[in-house]
Order: C-alpha cells, then sequence, then structure tokens
C-alpha cells in the first residue's frame, strides 16, 4: 500500500458493499463449521465421560487434520479469483476443479494413513484407557469422511473466488442441522453409541461435498469446462498450497507452545488460558471474514490487471479491519465480568483470566490488520512471503514464549506474547503491502 490519494466516495462505497456481500455470509459459514464439533460434543456427552473425552480427543486430531488442510480453500480462492477477473470463468471453474481432485487424493491418503494407525495415534495424544476404545472407533470411522471435508474445503474456495459466499453459508448451516439430526437419531434411536456420531458426521460431510460438486458441474457445464482430472493442473494447485501449508503449520506451532508453556504455569492459568484462547478464536472468525473478501476481492481485480483497485481495496479493506478490531476489543472489556461465569466460577481461574482478556481486547486492531493483509497476500497469490514471514514470526514468538516460565512471568506474560507475535505479523505483512511486490496482474501468478 504505496502512498495514494484520498479513496474518492463512490468507490468507498462500491468496495464497501462487495466487503459487506462477501464478508457477512462467510462469518456465518465460519462461525457454522465450529458447531458440529459442538453438537457432537452435546450429544455424546450424555452417553458418559469416557465417550465424550474419546470424542474430545478425536475431534481434536482431526480438526487438527482439517485445518491443516485450509490452504486448499485459500490457494483455490485466489487462482479462481483470478480467472474470473480475467473474464476466463471456464478457465475459473477448471481451476477449481483441479483444487477439488488434489482434496479427493489427500484425502484418500489421509485415510490409508489413519485406518491402520488410529490406535497408536490416540495413544500419542495421551488419551485414558478407558477413553482410547472410543477415540479409536470416532477416529477410524471419521476418517472415512475426511476426503468430503476436504473435498468441501476446495470447493469452498471455487465458489469464493466465484464471488460467492451464499452459497457455503446455506450449505453450512444445511450441513450442520443434518448433521444435528443424524446423530440424534443413531446415536441414541439406532442405538450406536459414538459410532452413531461419528457416522452422522460422515454422512453430512459427504452430503455436504454433494451439494457443492453439484454446483460446481452445473457451472463446468454451463461454460463448457471439463471436469477430468488434469495432472498439470493438480500439481500447480499442490504447489501452490506448500507455502500455505508452512504458513498454517507455523500458526499451529504457536498455538501449540502458547499452550504448552500455559500448562506449565499452573491448572489455574492453563484453565485460564483455554478461555482466552477460547475467545480469541472467535474473535478471529469475525476478522477471518473480512480476509476472505479480500482474497476474492484482490484477486479478482488482479486476474483483471487492475492494480490501483487492488490497491484501493487493500486500504478500504484495511480500515475495515482496524475499525471491526476496535469494536470487538470494545466488546471483549465491556464483556469481561459476563463472559467468564460462562466457563468458571473458579474465582483464582477468573483472576487469572481478567487481565489476559485484556490483552485480547488491546491486540483486536492489530489482529484486525493482520487478517486482511493476509487475505489480502493469499489473494494475490503470495504464499511463499507468507510462509516466510510466519516462520520469521514463529521464531521471535518461540524464544519470547519459552522463557516466560524461567523468569517467573505468567498468563498475562504470555498474551503480551501473543500480542507480540500479531504485532511481528502486522510488521512483515504491512512491509509487503507498502512494497507494491504483491501486485502481479494477469489469470495466473
Amino acid at each position: 500500500m504505496t502512498q495514494a490519494p484520498e479513496i474518492p466516495e463512490a468507490t468507498r462505497r462500491r468496495h464497501d458493499r462487495e466487503i459487506v456481500a462477501l464478508a457477512v455470509p462467510a462469518f456465518g459459514a465460519l462461525v457454522a463449521e465450529p458447531l458440529f464439533v459442538m453438537a457432537d460434543s452435546a450429544i455424546v456427552g450424555h452417553l458418559g465421560t469416557a465417550q465424550l473425552a474419546g470424542l474430545g480427543v478425536a475431534s481434536a486430531l482431526l480438526t487438527t487434520a482439517v485445518s491443516v488442510f485450509v490452504f486448499l480453500a485459500y490457494a483455490t480462492t485466489a487462482a479462481v479469483a483470478r480467472r474470473v477477473g480475467a473474464g476466463d470463468r471456464p478457465g475459473a471453474i477448471r481451476q477449481g476443479m483441479d483444487g477439488i481432485w488434489l482434496a479427493l487424493l489427500l484425502g484418500i491418503a489421509v485415510i490409508a494413513v489413519v485406518l491402520p494407525l488410529a490406535p497408536g495415534i490416540v495413544d500419542l495424544f495421551g488419551a485414558s484407557t478407558t477413553a482410547a476404545p472410543y477415540a479409536t472407533t470416532y477416529l477410524r470411522i471419521s476418517s472415512l469422511g475426511i476426503p468430503a471435508m476436504l473435498m468441501v474445503l476446495a470447493a469452498t474456495g471455487v465458489l469464493r473466488g466465484l464471488q460467492d459466499t451464499r452459497t457455503p453459508l446455506y450449505v453450512a448451516v444445511g450441513g450442520f442441522i443434518a448433521n444435528a439430526v443424524l446423530n440424534v437419531g443413531l446415536v441414541y434411536g439406532a442405538g450406536l453409541g459414538i459410532a452413531g456420531s461419528a457416522w452422522g458426521t460422515v454422512i453430512a460431510q459427504c452430503a455436504m461435498a454433494a451439494v457443492y460438486l453439484t454446483v460446481v458441474v452445473r457451472g463446468a457445464r454451463r461454460h463448457g469446462a471439463s471436469l477430468r482430472p488434469d495432472a498439470a493442473g493438480i500439481r500447480a494447485s499442490a504447489q501452490a498450497g506448500v507455502p500455505l501449508l508452512v504458513r498454517t503449520l507455523s500458526l499451529r506451532a504457536i498455538l501449540m507452545i502458547a499452550t504448552a508453556v500455559a500448562a506449565r504455569l499452573g491448572d489455574a492459568d492453563i484453565a485460564a488460558h483455554q478461555i482466552t484462547l477460547s475467545l480469541w478464536s472467535l474473535l478471529a472468525f469475525a476478522l477471518d471474514a473480512i480476509a476472505i473478501a479480500g482474497q476474492a476481492i484482490i484477486g479478482r481485480y488482479l486476474g483483471a490487471a487492475d492494480t490501483e483497485g487492488a490497491r484501493a481495496a487493500c486500504r478500504r479493506m484495511v480500515q475495515w479491519g482496524i475499525a471491526t478490531g476496535a469494536v470487538l476489543g470494545l466488546l471483549v472489556v465491556a464483556a469481561r465480568p459476563l463472559f467468564l461465569p460462562l466457563f468458571t466460577s473458579d474465582p483464582v481461574v477468573k483472576d487469572a483470566a481478567l487481565p489476559a482478556l485484556l490483552m485480547v481486547a488491546l491486540s483486536q486492531p492489530i489482529c484486525g490488520i493482520v487478517f486482511v493483509l493476509d487475505g489480502v497476500l493469499m489473494g494475490a497469490g503470495d504464499g511463499p512471503y507468507l510462509a516466510g514471514a510466519m516462520l520469521v514470526t514463529l521464531a521471535v514468538f518461540v524464544p519470547a514464549a519459552l522463557l516466560i516460565p524461567v523468569f517467573g512471568g505468567g498468563l498475562t506474560a504470555l498474551w503480551a506474547a501473543m500480542t507480540l507475535m500479531m504485532t511481528v505479523r502486522m510488521a512483515t505483512l504491512w512491509w509487503r503491502s507498502r512494497s507494491g511486490r504483491w501486485l502481479v496482474t494477469g489469470a495466473t501468478r
């Protein structure tokens, strides 16, 4: 974002309409996704503590696996949006199909690993002897739905690239409802227990994938795009995804290290950390929705070779990110006394969480800039830079976090380190946006 004249009012309003039209449905779809796990937990929880513990281990493994492959959505969004901007809609859909085929292949590979190794994986994550059998059952059955889960990610990226975030919202809501109904029917009606919950999730995910494929196939036929797998296209999709995979793994490492450090601080601190992290993750959905809009809008502008439009859209989305972050921060400060009793009645945990939540509140405008610029650079296909920047961030965060217990710091110090981490991300992303090197135009990067 180099220096530029003030955005005209008409242009600002047009950007605002686009951002809202894409971000609001994207937010709804993002919020709907974790409701799958919540619904499963609520239903399985009534079977017993061991079953719920088993579900907790298995669902954490599945969530991690799927989050690692989120590049299928991000890379596909950027690639498809570029083609749309270049006026090549058949090519856009063809590009999206390459991402879907890649998702299917990756899903099959994951099944081949998880099915035979499920007991060992569960043991590695420290499941108790009573919970391990339930975790293994749920993990094995649910792994059969991983190809569908990954295809949903890729197909979501296709529709986002086509500037459609409403369809993913409708599919996500429908999938959540179907999952809840199937879980109740199979767990209690059919008496399948935790296996019924896993099968319900698999069926719901497969149904979601089928809906997405129907939409994409119709679009392909309408525009004369081929549906056959193309080895070169699939390889290109994988290559575009590798840097984003590095970025995602680095971020996951940061979150895991933060949790490990919190665990060393004591039971009250780790409990307060989990509460704080859950709120931080919820706030991230709102900011990530703007980032998703950024991926789609920036990719389209660069595909159309409109660098000035891309710059203006970037500046406006940064303004949105800062404003949204400021509002969220104020809401956290105001809601702290109401939020904490939902999770704990322990005064020690509350005392530990209150200042940590204040750090979260103060960091929200920074988070707003980070999420938006992350989305902008993803939309530009600037994955290698994002990977490098996240590795730099990881290198800064690790010593800062690990030194906290050494110097007697507490949970507030840990969340200060988390704020430092986001500040480093902001600096690296801001520098890149100012340089203009991400403004690479054309139907492909």
